[in-house]
């Protein structure tokens, strides 16, 4: 007998890149490129071709490089007075605003020696301002002379010692620091240093801050004067201290209007260095 014939089927194996295919899914919420209907064929890229992963960008330097503009760069000047821009004519003898008629100068004219003059005068008036009586009271006790310090003492000794921190911080700490920064921030500019100048820089904004403030003690005397003036029991006066003082203060004032803190950063831009 003839055995029934059994047809024999063949398969044909998918290609392996169709099999990774239906593998990884087409995965749109991975941000892929390929999705799923895509009527511009993207769907029929290969695996390989579709995990191939791009080049990374090269690293940029570190810390980025700006480059600033200045007005005096492009040829401009700046008036002090009214703050219009003009055009820098160096073969002027005189160059005066457009618009107020002021005499313009790209820095303070002897910015450095100004402030070297009114620092020194200031240290020399500094000693006395502390050494000196600030008040002299005359009462039926006797006389009673006051300093800075014995002043100082005497609130803390006698439990107002948040008052003896005030008058301590605006009347000593304040005008030494401030001649302490301004001698920093003019011998660091007349070196022509590059240390640290955005630094310097709030240094200088924060002297002319609390500069006004060091006036406490002067305000004190003068108000002290002003109200206790009993001729019968006591008057008041103020004594040489308070001038030396007041000196200080308005020396270091002086100072610190007279420093042009653009020094701080012409010498970055003169050796071609860009600080951010």
């Amino acid at each position: 007998m003839t055995e029934p014939t059994v047809p024999r089927t063949t398969t044909t194996a998918a290609p392996a890149t169709d099999a990774l295919e239906d593998v990884v899914p087409h995965a749109t919420e991975r941000g892929d490129a390929t999705v799923t209907g895509d009527p511009q064929g993207k769907r029929g890229r290969s695996l390989r071709e579709r995990m191939r992963r791009t080049p990374r960008p090269p690293e940029a330097p570190p810390g980025p490089i700006t480059h600033y503009v200045t007005a005096r760069s492009l040829g401009m000047v700046s008036c002090h007075a009214c703050g219009m821009l003009n055009r820098h004519v160096p073969s002027a003898a005189t160059e005066r605003c457009r618009r107020c008629n002021s005499v313009l100068h790209t820095r303070k004219p002897d910015s450095l020696t100004r402030t070297w003059a009114l620092l020194i005068a200031a240290a020399i008036m500094y000693l006395p301002a502390n050494l000196l009586p600030v008040m002299h009271t005359v009462s039926l006790f006797g006389d009673e002379d006051d300093t800075i310090m014995s002043g100082i003492v005497y609130f803390w000794t006698s439990g107002s010692w948040p008052l003896a921190i005030i008058v301590f911080i605006a009347s000593f700490m304040v005008p030494m620091l401030k001649l302490v920064v301004l001698c920093l921030l003019a011998g660091t500019s007349q070196a022509g240093s590059r240390w640290r100048p955005l630094q310097r820089t709030r240094l200088f904004r924060l002297v002319e801050f609390i500069g006004r403030w060091s006036m406490l003690d002067v305000f004190v005397v003068t108000l002290t004067v002003a109200l206790v003036h009993f001729q019968s029991l006591a008057t008041i006066y103020a004594g040489p201290g308070a001038i030396a003082f007041g000196m200080v203060v308005v020396l270091t004032m002086l100072a610190s209007q007279q420093f042009d803190p653009r020094l701080i950063w012409d010498t970055i831009e003169n050796s071609g260095q860009h600080h951010d």
